[in-house]
């Protein structure tokens, strides 16, 4: 029985049940505006009151601690030095995070689906990254990672700004169904208008005066461009129950903006006109700005001149909710204007447009810890005693001073001056206080303060190279370990750091294959190529291709050189043809290999290399070949010559390869010889600085120790 027969049967053997009009239950009704607008109000207000009441104390307090500043009090008289912990440490390991993204030309790549992608995938990655550094993306990643390991996280937002344009054209010899067609446009603006009369045939074939149009008039269209940006932690609100972007029930961006931008995006004049501002912001809003900049943000400009300069808050907010009653909650973006949350417009939106970037994340909630929390304490611990050590210091080189009354001159003893004299009328009368010095001991707890503060976060010395006895060992491999054992927690900020650069290229991709409506052109290996992001398949995958550190440079420079030199025998081998290895993939090596190296233009040293040229290259080699194969066997003779030439020239490379290992180790053995010297004299040095406080310091102790340390690693490989 075909389907179509058994659905008849179905419904012919099926019930009737007749139900009364008023027992149909019926479905969501679709929102009013009013309701929109009071559910987004409430949302807006509860994700900023959770944002001021427990996430912008901790804000500000890690910002204080990053200028200098601590909650331990002082005496008057006594050191008021702060031992800078927070800030030394963010801006010690800041750099690192900045170079390991901003190392490789394409830190980001997007990984084709199949195939048939790969060419889309590689266009799509070049575009972006030039359109991300056209959006100046060094400083938005210096932003982002600065408030990530200070103020817990850093947020970024992608979005496609359309920025109104008039244009000026002029049209003569226009008939009237013409100029009324040109001007019945709603954008469109006339400046000046002639009209002139010449002789015509109507229909008819009668001669008449026609008029002829002669007009100037202004357009207005719209541009539209990619803009990637930073926002500050305290314009950015998400309710309290987020774990992430995509579960949240609300996320905004409140900020300010001046009236006249707000018309020109389309908004009533009247509406917008009357929108107030929170005047220097909320108490807590305006003491986070404060604490970043030092200094109050002022709204004076209410009462200026033009009224298109004022200042107005703007919250755009994005919510799932059910405006149209299907009963499936949809993602809106909601425009809210002044502090009232006054709903400008609503519409759906496609998705949420900012990225999160964090160093150290909580699982199962939205906001993780940022550096400058975990080593708060120790920056109030080591101030402590960084000001015990000094005020010891300056007690020991200024001890107070017992007299017995009336037997000195009272002013001789209050006189400071070096050398001075002082008159007592018995010996004895005046008698100095001393003060143990411990300094030298308090020292080491110094110490140890810096040693727990590299524990807890990775950023040690040893990584930054200014360790020199991290650097002591007597092989470059140990030196090495030494380095990448102690960047294992930047490792860690890294990968973190690494998904919200994902994200970020992720929302990128999408908003310019919706938004672009014409080709572009780009530089792509050497030459300029047209790139349509329309057919870009915005599923595509994004992988982070970063390097961590020396080490890992290295590997990736030793890993091009491998592929470059498979490459070569390849196509040395088989010839163009092979099927394998083309002359654009060994160019691809070559620009990789020089952007490891710092490099990023490479069509200064190497010429582009086009499919076209390529092919040419194929032909040629066919032809070379076949007219090999007219010219018959070669002679035995000379053949065994050629063979012999390729030995002679095989056994010069080996010969010199081993010449440049044998220097390449004698390079090392004379590097070991001078860092060991270099160490003895910083450990004697040391040793005469310790024996000024006591300490003693065991010379041939420390030369057999280096020389056990040096013989078991052994030499260098």
């Amino acid at each position: 029985m075909e389907p179509e027969d058994m659905i008849e049967d179905m419904i012919e053997g099926a019930e009737i049940i007749e139900v009364e009009a008023d027992e149909i239950i019926d479905g969501p009704e679709p929102m009013t505006r009013l309701q929109v607008e009071g559910i987004v109000q409430n949302a807006i207000e509860d994700a900023v009151d959770f944002i001021e009441s427990e996430i912008s104390d901790e804000r500000i307090k890690a910002q204080r601690y990053y200028d200098g500043e601590v909650d331990i009090g002082y005496e008057d008289g006594r050191s008021k030095v702060v031992a800078t912990k927070v800030r030394d440490t963010i801006r010690a390991v800041k750099p690192s995070l900045m170079r390991i993204f901003l190392s490789s030309s394409k830190p980001v790549e997007y990984t084709p689906k199949g195939p048939e992608d790969v060419a889309a995938a590689e266009q799509a990655t070049s575009y972006m990254h030039y359109e991300f550094n056209r959006q100046n993306g060094y400083r938005v990643l210096n932003d982002a990672f600065h408030d990530a390991l200070v103020k817990k996280q850093g947020i970024v937002k992608a979005y496609w700004l359309m920025t109104p344009i008039a244009k000026i054209y002029t049209y003569s010899d226009l008939s009237d169904d013409e100029f009324t067609y040109l001007v019945a446009d709603d954008g469109v603006t006339v400046l000046e208008h002639t009209v002139e009369y010449a002789a015509a045939m109507d229909p008819m074939g009668m001669q008449v005066e026609a008029p002829v149009h002669s007009v100037k008039i202004s357009r207005e269209e719209e541009s539209g461009e990619l803009r990637v940006e930073s926002v500050p932690p305290e314009e950015f609100f998400i309710d309290r129950n987020a774990r992430n972007l995509e579960d949240a029930y609300v996320v905004a961006h409140r900020t300010d903006m001046r009236v006249g931008d707000l018309i020109a995006m389309g908004y009533d004049p009247d509406v917008v006109s009357n929108l107030d501002s929170f005047d220097a912001g909320s108490e807590v809003t305006e003491a986070e700005v404060f604490a970043r900049r030092g200094y109050a943000e002022d709204y004076s400009d209410e009462d200026a001149q033009d009224p298109s300069m004022k200042n107005v808050t703007v919250t755009e907010a994005y919510m799932r909710i059910d405006a149209d009653g299907t009963g499936i909650p949809v993602l809106h973006r909601i425009t809210c204007g002044g502090t009232a949350y006054e709903m400008l417009d609503y519409e759906p939106a496609d998705e949420i447009p900012f990225a999160k970037f964090e160093v150290d994340p909580e699982p199962h909630t939205f906001y993780g810890r940022s550096l400058a929390e975990i080593i708060i304490d120790d920056q109030d611990a080591a101030t402590s005693i960084l000001r015990g050590i000094l005020d010891n210091v300056a007690m020991t080189n200024n001890p107070r001073i017992a007299v017995t009354e009336g037997a000195v001159n009272m002013d001789d003893v209050l006189n400071n001056e070096i050398g001075a004299v002082v008159r007592q009328r018995t010996p004895g009368a005046v008698q100095t206080l001393a003060v143990p010095f411990v300094a030298g001991q308090t020292l080491s707890a110094l110490s140890y303060m810096d040693g727990l503060v590299e524990t807890k976060t990775g950023v040690t010395r040893a990584s930054m190279g200014l360790d020199p006895d991290a650097m002591q060992s007597t092989t470059k491999s140990a030196v090495t370990a030494t380095v990448q054992a102690a960047a294992g927690q930047v490792e860690v900020m890294v990968r973190n750091l690494a998904d919200g650069m994902k994200d970020l290229f992720g929302i990128m991709l999408r908003l310019m294959v919706k938004n672009v409506d014409e080709d572009q052109m780009m530089r792509l290996n050497g030459a300029f190529v047209p790139i349509d992001p329309r057919v870009w398949d915005t599923g595509m995958d994004v992988s982070i291709n970063v390097g961590l550190g020396t080490g890992r440079e290295e590997e990736r420079a030793m890993a091009y050189r491998e592929v470059l030199g498979l490459q070569r025998q390849v196509y040395a081998e088989y010839g163009p043809r092979n099927g394998v290895v083309s002359l654009v993939n060994i160019r691809n090596t070559l620009s990789d290999m020089m952007a490891a190296s710092g490099i990023r233009n490479s069509d200064r040293y190497f010429q582009p290399i086009t499919p076209e040229y390529e092919q040419q290259l194929m032909q040629q080699a066919q032809q070379a070949a076949q007219a090999k194969g007219q010219q018959g066997p070669q002679d035995p003779q000379a053949m065994a010559f050629m063979q012999a030439e390729q030995m002679k020239a095989q056994t010069r490379a080996q010969t010199d390869a081993m010449k440049v290992q044998l220097d390449a180790q004698k390079a090392i053995m004379d590097d070991d010889r001078k860092r060991d010297e270099m160490y003895q004299d910083l450990v004697l040095k040391n040793a005469e600085l310790e024996g000024k406080f006591g300490l003693q310091a065991n010379e041939q102790q420390i030369k057999a120790e280096q020389e056990r340390q040096r013989m078991m690693m052994g030499p260098q490989q």
